[in-house]
């Protein structure tokens, strides 16, 4: 029977989970809809996530599978090609930071699948999708052998070096420890041997064996017990961010006290219709989005937002999942659910950073699969022609051999990526910066123009109606009467302005009807039998109402800085409203600091062109453009991307999400419309521009990180090729430069989860 293809993938979510939805019954359940994967065929070597492509195929099913001994992709690679013999298999994705792989298949019986990863040498237990998370299992027996074997190797060289190679106390003392320490490793050479991957197992089985051919038997003691000391720290060492990540996790509550039945029930978050009533008490964190109902507190929202001052709070405010109740007694009302809420968002995005791939780790990949099997044809070429040529007798040319066939294991270089990039996703996650994967994180770092909308991004947002200009026939009451029922409905910030002004003099709005909204003008409809638009100058001017007189009118108003809206019945003329929004006091600091970055900043707005001019002297930004349509402002985008290169946009509104989407990274801001969330590449959860140049100084930083670690593992590789051909490495030398490698690379990734940004 022939293998079926497993085809992997590199997954695009953008603010949803790709971790597998709740089973519909045990552990297994049907794959998640409504994401568009994207495929190339990527290879073996990808720490943090390597994954097969999902089919979505009807009646597909998924099970969850933790296999304790899978913690590098070598180990994919042997259950791949072990499940590809499985029928039905149709689609894998693994979590090495959780251990747990995701299997996509027919129907088929779960035994099959967990005895086709036995095959391979490891176990495999079913588990739901809610399980918690996998730790290491501690195994202090089996540690003190290890350290046993260890010892022995130590003192096999040690005798070696006094008496010889060949004395039997060397060969005992070699073969104790190998015994000890060293079998796993050969045990995992024998099983890729029998399954034709060629892996670091595989490589080191082999230079391993030839050593002992030559007789060198206190180096293959030792090159064993050096490479499994490497895999348990590295081990370790990644388990160091899956600890990050699952610190996000454990900010949410796994229960919540809900009203139901006049009594207060203690119930699974994850059964919590939206709409109910919970009760929150002091010192309790919150356990789902929802609005204050009753009661007032502070809530440290510090986990969410990054902002590290509590904030008070009162009935009808906004409370976010994992914040802290402070001292209050408080009810809310649940307004999404345990996997829509804010939090969730934040830890799917890095969770699903770990499946999808950064153009960096992808070119990585690309050259692992090319440089192993170029570095073992140069050791056999290397045992073969330096004899040949005369430049190193035939034993130590094979020996030499042996030392390129331990170099040849690139994981230094692999595994630099996804430790680097997932540790900085969480660290900015802590602060409140939802960056949806490494890709983002990628482009973030080179940033060089940013687009700024105008109205609730580099204004508060909380516009308030200045005053009100009534023509002839109607009075005050009247046209905010007319105008706040057009916008009842609306969510831009100059309609709420007008209907907070309209709730301030509690008028009674009249229905209306016909409503159309049209984007960057403004809305139309039936209010009292009356064909009525409320809008921008521009609606005025395609109406027939734009007169010389009204437009210097317009012009008066603007100058000082705030917004226009008309009131029109057909081509006449009823109000006028000044709407002023105020700017946001870190706006000015913010562009400053973009500005010391080197980064361009520019404004796009629909706003009046004279408006926008009076917020750009007010956040020091020149390049401020009004008066535009959603359509202009991708015209713009498009102007800065062929100037500047590499263009973020940051909005907060429906109407920035084609512009967010055309940018090269779309950054939406505070409390965004779901639309901009899902669109945005990166989201900033609380309502501070300040962690704008903050988050593209740790995407540069990271970048920096990545390309330091990636430099210094292909340095000692090219290091140890020279010092191999000139017949000066060994073996167990060759081994401690690649565990020493590797523990730096992972060391220094791991410097980026105790990131603290710059404080505003």
């Amino acid at each position: 029977m022939s293998e079926p293809t497993l085809r992997k993938t590199s997954c695009g979510c953008a603010g949803h989970a790709c971790a597998p939805t709740p089973p519909t019954h045990g552990h297994r359940h049907p794959p998640h809809d409504g994401h568009d994967h994207s495929h190339d065929r990527d290879h073996d070597h990808d720490h943090g996530a390597h994954a097969t492509r999902f089919s979505d195929q009807a009646g597909a099913e998924r099970t969850l599978l933790r296999i304790q001994a899978m913690d590098c992709p070598t180990e994919a690679r042997l259950i791949e090609k072990a499940l590809a013999a499985v029928p039905g298999v149709t689609g894998l994705q693994f979590d090495f930071f959780e251990r747990v792989l995701t299997v996509e298949h027919a129907p088929l019986e779960i035994p099959q699948l967990i005895a086709a990863v036995g095959h391979v040498g490891m176990r495999a237990e079913p588990i739901a999708a809610d399980a918690p998370a996998a730790t290491v299992p501690a195994a202090p027996a089996r540690s003190w052998v290890f350290l046993f074997s260890g010892m022995a190797a130590v003192a096999a060289e040690g005798v070696a070096w006094a008496t010889g190679d060949q004395h039997p106390l060397v060969m005992a003392l070699a073969v104790l420890s190998i015994l000890c320490g060293g079998l796993p490793t050969l045990k995992k050479g024998w099983i890729a041997l029998r399954s034709r991957v060629l892996n670091i197992h595989f490589l080191m089985a082999l230079a391993v064996g030839g050593a002992l051919l030559i007789g060198q038997w206190p180096e293959a003691a030792m090159v064993l017990f050096l490479f499994g000391l490497a895999e348990k720290l590295e081990a370790l060492s990644l388990a160091r961010v899956g600890h990050a990540v699952r610190a996000l996790m454990d900010l949410a509550p796994a229960t919540a006290w809900v009203h139901a039945g006049g009594d207060w029930r203690e119930v699974p978050v994850a059964d919590v219709p939206v709409g109910s009533r919970l009760r929150v008490r002091p010192g309790e964190r919150v356990p789902l989005d929802g609005e204050l109902a009753a009661g007032r507190s502070s809530f440290n929202e510090a986990p969410i937002t990054g902002e590290s001052l509590p904030r008070d709070k009162q009935a009808g405010d906004t409370v976010f999942a994992g914040s802290i109740n402070g001292q209050g007694l408080v009810e809310i009302v649940a307004r999404a659910p345990a996997n829509g809420s804010v939090l969730a968002r934040i830890i799917d995005s890095v969770r699903d950073a770990q499946a999808s791939k950064a153009p960096t780790q992808r070119f990585i990949d690309r050259f692992a699969r090319a440089y192993t099997p170029v570095v073992v044809l140069l050791a056999v070429a290397a045992a073969i022609l330096l004899p040949l040529v005369g430049l190193m007798p035939a034993r130590a040319a094979f020996y030499q051999s042996l030392v390129l066939l331990v170099i040849a294991c690139p994981c230094a270089m692999v595994i630099a990526t996804p430790v680097t990039l997932v540790s900085a996703l969480a660290a900015a996650a802590r602060h409140g910066l939802l960056i949806k994967g490494g890709e983002a994180l990628e482009t973030a770092a080179r940033v060089r123009a940013v687009a700024f909308d105008k109205t609730g991004t580099l204004t508060t947002g909380q516009a308030q109606v200045a005053r009100i200009v009534p023509m002839p026939g109607i009075d005050e009451t009247q046209a905010l009467t007319l105008a706040a029922a057009l916008d009842a409905h609306s969510t831009h910030p100059l309609a709420l302005a007008l209907q907070q002004a309209a709730r301030a003099r509690s008028l009674v709005l009249p229905a209306a009807g016909d409503l159309s909204e049209r984007a960057g003008l403004g809305v139309t409809g039936t209010v009292d039998g009356r064909e009525l638009a409320i809008g921008s100058r521009r609606m005025a001017f395609e109406a027939g109402a734009l007169n010389v007189e009204l437009q210097q009118q317009l012009d008066d108003i603007e100058q000082q800085g705030q917004a226009t809206l008309l009131l029109l019945d057909g081509a006449r003329l009823l109000a006028i409203f000044a709407v002023a929004d105020s700017a946001r006091a870190d706006a000015a600091l913010a562009v400053s600091r973009l500005g010391a970055l080197g980064v361009h900043a520019a404004i796009l707005s629909g706003d009046n062109q004279r408006v926008v001019d009076s917020l750009g002297r007010i956040a020091g930004i020149e390049d401020a453009h009004g008066a535009l349509l959603p359509q202009d402002k991708l015209t713009q985008i498009e102007r800065l991307q062929n100037r500047y290169g590499v263009v973020a946009m940051v909005g907060d509104g429906v109407n920035d999400a084609p512009a967010l989407a055309r940018a090269d990274l779309g950054i939406a801001v505070g409390a965004a419309s779901d639309t901009a969330l899902e669109t945005a590449a990166v989201a900033l959860m609380d309502d501070r521009l300040a962690q704008l140049p903050q988050m593209l100084s740790l995407a540069r930083r990271t970048m920096r990180v990545l390309r330091f670690n990636l430099g210094l593992a292909l340095a000692i590789k090219l290091v140890f090729f020279a010092l191999a051909l000139s017949g000066v490495a060994t073996l167990w030398m060759a081994v401690f430069a690649d565990v020493g490698a590797s523990l730096i690379v992972v060391g220094n990734g791991l410097r980026l989860t105790r990131h603290q940004p710059a404080q505003a």
